[in-house]
């Protein structure tokens, strides 16, 4: 692991010093700052957002000095290295309102895109079985997401770099 990595914020504003207090308590790593590491990734949530807000798509990008925050003993980490039972476990339980994400301070896995959520759908209602699940959710591209939800873990381990407008196609 890098010591250091640029991530980035998707939307339709621009974050120079951002916060956790946006997120939405049911989403699947629960309230907080979301960035990526994947930069494409990010452009296209900048166009959705800006789809549906009807503003200027922006990329907010940051260095975060992860291994150092991962190092820190007063961090309550959470990483998941790939679609398995226990990050299927963790998004639905957070999507059922089981508040999961309270335990971390840091979360960082797969993102469950427009695909992704059609499948969890499809377990969470009984239509596939576990095994199933996480044997499509396998065959996805990769995708990655980040939730930082401590203040404290924000201002004292992400910078801001710079920001940019996304230019439409």
């Amino acid at each position: 692991m890098s010591a250091i990595i640029e991530v980035y914020h998707a939307g339709v504003e621009h974050i120079q010093n951002p916060d956790r207090k946006h997120g939405r308590a049911q989403l699947d790593f629960g309230p907080g700052f979301y960035l990526t590491d994947i930069y494409e990734q990010a452009v296209n949530w900048s166009i959705r957002r800006s789809n549906k807000y009807k503003r200027e798509p922006v990329v907010n990008k940051y260095l975060l000095r992860q291994a150092e925050l991962l190092a820190d003993v007063g961090t309550r980490a959470r990483v998941f290295p790939e679609y398995n039972d226990e990050w299927l476990d963790f998004i639905v339980g957070n999507r059922l309102g089981q508040d999961l994400w309270k335990e971390y301070d840091y979360i960082e896995g797969g993102v469950a895109d427009d695909r992704v959520v059609d499948t969890i759908d499809l377990y969470m209602t009984g239509f596939i079985s576990r095994s199933e699940a996480i044997l499509r959710l396998k065959y996805l591209k990769p995708n990655n997401q980040i939730c930082i939800s401590s203040q404290t873990l924000i201002d004292n381990y992400l910078s801001f770099k710079d920001s940019i407008i996304i230019e439409r196609l």
